[in-house]
């Protein structure tokens, strides 16, 4: 499966559009990285606690994404758009939605 953020795919046509494909992922935020996640920002650093989850949540959703491509037939997907959002009542939820429109080459 061919996944990108352009509109058309050098040297391939499209020769059909499947539609609007979507992947999301939500994943809680873990207490105590947050509390070292916080200490880190005070000395400086990366946050490798954030970073793993938000890795995870982007391959979650990617994945759900292309299962529901791959059902339709389609052997790109097109336009490939990337969200993030925090949620709930203190920030304890990551949200990572993904779109693009399958389409079937020639």
């Amino acid at each position: 499966m061919i996944l990108t953020t352009t509109g058309s795919i050098e040297g391939r046509r499209v020769v059909a559009y499947l539609g609007l494909v979507t992947g999301e992922a939500i994943l809680g935020v873990n207490i105590f990285r947050d509390l070292f996640s916080g200490i880190r920002d005070i000395i400086g650093g990366r946050a490798g606690g954030y970073q793993k989850s938000l890795r995870e949540a982007r391959e979650a959703a990617i994945a759900d994404m292309t299962e529901a491509a791959q059902e339709l037939g389609a052997d790109a997907i097109l336009g490939v758009d990337l969200d993030y959002e925090v949620l709930g009542e203190k920030n304890g939820m990551l949200m990572v939605s993904v779109n693009g429109t399958a389409v079937k080459l020639g």
